[in-house]
């Protein structure tokens, strides 16, 4: 068997905790994905992996789920998933050319170099990958998309989202925009 493993998902959905080291334990193939926009807005991949590693040590144990296991999780472990090891999953010649590249110089990583795979999951403020290649074609530089124009993307997604919750709001009579009000009985 194989799964996909969101861990953001489940923790916002409060759908509990996926067991992975248990299902590593028995051979099960466990990649590290991202859940759609309904259970994970972010789409953050190195979120996913923080949340990964720290649900699974607080379930399981530090020594369960160590930095380099989650990677191998995302990386090794999505392409068993996929079935796509022989293209995917680790940097060798033949395969896709796919990296994020971290800038581990920030101050917020002074003394966390000692274990740099573990560093981006315990330190500093990254938000965002330096470098991306994808099929060795460079489309982060800097932290910015060289493909596309961001504003634009901001704006559309900014203006879809008004949208919905327009009709939304002339369909029901209420407006999402809202905080929500708390439970009858709650304290105020």
């Amino acid at each position: 068997g194989a799964i996909a493993h969101c861990p953001t998902s489940n923790m916002r959905l409060g759908s509990g905790t996926a067991r992975v080291p248990e299902m590593r334990d028995r051979g099960v193939t466990v990649g590290l994905a991202v859940d759609g926009s309904a259970s994970n807005d972010s789409s953050s991949m190195l979120r996913e992996l923080t949340h990964c590693l720290l649900v699974h040590r607080v379930a399981w144990g530090v020594d369960r789920m160590p930095a380099r296991e989650v990677l191998r999780l995302a990386t090794r472990g999505g392409a068993r998933l996929l079935r796509r090891e022989d293209a995917l999953g680790s940097i060798e010649p033949g395969k896709a050319a796919d990296l994020a590249v971290f800038d581990l110089s920030e101050v917020g990583f002074a003394g966390a170099l000692a274990d740099p795979a573990a560093a981006p999951f315990f330190c500093g403020t990254i938000g965002r990958a330096d470098s991306v290649v994808v099929n060795g074609d460079i489309v982060v530089r800097g932290g910015r998309l060289t493909r596309m124009d961001e504003s634009a993307i901001r704006n559309a997604g900014n203006a879809a989202s008004a949208r919905l919750l327009d009709r939304a709001r002339a369909r029901t009579g209420h407006d999402y925009t809202l905080p929500p009000s708390p439970p009858r009985g709650a304290p105020a």
